[in-house]
């Protein structure tokens, strides 16, 4: 795996790191400036890792779960585990958000689901990967935040997988915050920008992300 991209406030200053996860055929140095450059968010150490092929893995969004998938979704989690525990020693006690876009937002949802550590999560354009599947692994999660977003018809991503997925993380505990966007292109938008900016700055104002807000 190529080394990751760091980004925002050094190790140092940090009060929470966040890791981002690019799309299909995408680079971390894409997320950085296609994203990450324009969030505000001055108190968060980002981390982008860089997937070894131009994929995490070859399906497309709308494909059932093959053999052959799951054989390179489990290396792709591996890696975001491998990133995770990286970021929590170089950043101990810091709250640790997981985010992605497109087939980085799926990846991202999959950990998640698969018993993955986080605090937030910011999940842009992504579904379930074997979206048509029933009985998908879903694993109970702690009450996080999570901003979950997609346009009413994205060309990659439909819909109704979108939705799939959104059901999962409410039915294991998440704490959704959701948006559709209609006509959006399969990009980030200004609106996702301000939302995931908000995000981050309620994770380093506080430790206390489970609990409800009045």
């Amino acid at each position: 795996m190529a080394e990751s991209l760091t980004s925002g406030a050094s190790t140092r200053t940090a009060r929470a790191v966040c890791i981002f996860l690019h799309g299909r055929g995408q680079t971390a140095a894409q997320m950085q400036e296609e994203v990450i450059a324009r969030l505000d968010a001055p108190d968060v150490h980002f981390v982008l890792p860089q997937a070894p092929a131009p994929a995490w893995y070859d399906a497309r969004a709308v494909d059932p779960l093959t053999g052959t998938t799951a054989t390179q979704l489990d290396a792709a989690l591996a890696l975001v585990r491998t990133e995770v525990a990286s970021a929590a020693d170089t950043l101990p006690d810091r709250p640790l958000v997981i985010a992605g876009f497109s087939q980085g937002a799926c990846l991202a949802t999959e950990y998640l689901l698969r018993g993955g550590r986080a605090d937030a999560a910011a999940l842009l354009t992504g579904c379930r990967v074997g979206a048509p599947d029933p009985g998908l692994p879903e694993t109970p999660m702690a009450s996080i935040p999570v901003y979950l977003s997609n346009s009413d018809a994205d060309p990659w991503v439909p819909l109704w997988a979108w939705r799939k997925a959104e059901d999962a993380l409410l039915r294991q505990g998440a704490r959704v915050r959701s948006a559709v966007f209609p006509g959006r292109d399969h990009v980030v938008s200004e609106d996702e920008i301000a939302a995931f900016s908000d995000l981050l700055r309620t994770v380093t104002a506080g430790p206390d992300l489970t609990e409800d807000k009045p």
